[in-house]
């Protein structure tokens, strides 16, 4: 019922936002004054259909084709408006989705998120979902569909900028993630077997947690400056005080905290007499850490992984502030120009790219979690 209300008050808020040029404020248009009544009817009801379908109490599998349904005819109604609402209104005039877009949009996902839980599928199941609706979002991105929407104007003139923004950003949460692994989990491993280590050094990373992600930042600025200014041979690795260098240290200093504290939950974790049956086997501290507590604690140490990775990536926006690249840049110039559509740019993709890195992890948890079969 909550869903029902609010995909209703969606309704009410205008759907599209017809704007002169890229800047200024635009017009609300409403959902059924958006496109020609051939194309508002039969998205309208695949929307209604969709959001009814999901009310239900019914199979949950039904509910998800419902979302499904829903979805297809938010894209009809969406493409339609945004080709309709252009025509005529000049070569600057720029389309794009209004609150009540988004909020049944939200709606929509909520539906299909909450019949995906009473599914409850496995890792495999789960993993091949995201891959199809992967597939369609990219083939929906291919056809040229959504070409005419505002955010999308702004991605044919950045094509190369938004490429080269995409892999910097990959780079950022992927590159810090690896670097705070092969730090930390060693580090994670001597802290659990030395509790006075353990004891100086989660305080510490505890304290950097605390740091807010700007000020963190600005202060690798004056530390690589200097490192930079001092030693010529960092310069030419390209260390300096803006730029990739201090924005990555940065991420890596964040990333130590979850990475340490669980691989030590992890490793603490394990039960006693399963480290005594394996040290009855005549298995060495080395050979018991790699075959017994390491597997077991692995869904704890990727569940950290996960934390960092999902963090990192929202993290690497603030990059763009100091020269750092990413999506970042994006968010930063279309707050200086006041252009929400190249906002949208830079944070639409965190936030796909968020929530795809969440659900991987969430996977890969999951497979580590399983049980092996016995054999006959």
């Amino acid at each position: 019922m909550l869903f029902a209300v609010l995909g209703l008050a969606s309704l009410a808020l205008p759907f599209l936002t017809l704007r002169a040029n890229r800047i200024v404020a635009g017009e609300g248009v409403m959902l059924w004054d958006s496109a020609e009544m051939a194309a508002v009817i039969p998205g309208s009801l695949a929307l209604a259909a969709g959001i009814g379908l999901g009310l239900l109490s019914g199979p949950p599998l039904l509910r998800l084709g419902g979302s499904l349904l829903g979805l297809g005819g938010f894209v009809i109604l969406l493409v339609e408006g945004a080709g309709t609402q252009l025509e005529g209104s000049g070569d600057l005039a720029r389309v794009s989705p209004a609150a009540g877009a988004w909020c049944l949009l939200l709606v929509l996902m909520l539906l299909m998120a909450d019949a995906l839980s009473q599914l409850r599928p496995g890792p495999r199941s789960r993993a091949g979902l995201l891959a199809l609706l992967l597939a369609a979002l990219a083939a929906l991105l291919w056809s040229g569909a959504l070409s005419d929407l505002s955010v999308m104007r702004e991605y044919a003139s950045r094509t190369d900028a938004f490429r080269t923004a995409a892999l910097r950003h990959v780079a950022l949460a992927l590159g810090s993630l690896g670097a705070a692994a092969l730090i930390g989990f060693p580090l994670g491993i001597l802290c659990h077997r030395n509790g006075s280590l353990r004891a100086a050094t989660l305080p510490v990373l505890s304290f950097l947690q605390t740091i807010p992600s700007l000020a963190m930042f600005g202060i690798m600025i004056p530390i690589l400056g200097w490192v930079a200014a001092t030693y010529p041979a960092a310069q030419a690795l390209g260390i300096a005080g803006i730029g990739f260098a201090p924005a990555f240290l940065a991420l890596v200093l964040y990333s130590l905290l979850p990475v340490v504290a669980n691989t030590v939950t992890g490793l603490a974790a394990t039960p006693p007499a399963t480290i005594e049956a394996a040290r009855g086997m005549g298995m060495t501290g080395m050979q018991r850490l790699w075959r017994v507590e390491l597997p077991l604690a692995m869904p704890v140490i990727l569940a950290g992984l996960r934390i960092v990775l999902v963090q990192n990536i929202g993290l690497a926006v603030i990059a763009g502030l100091i020269g750092g690249g990413g999506f970042g840049s994006f968010v930063f110039q279309g707050l200086n120009q006041t252009a929400t559509d190249l906002i949208l740019l830079g944070a639409l993709p965190t936030v796909v790219m968020a929530l795809v890195a969440a659900i991987v992890m969430d996977i890969l948890v999951d497979l580590t979690r399983r049980i092996p079969e016995r054999q006959p």
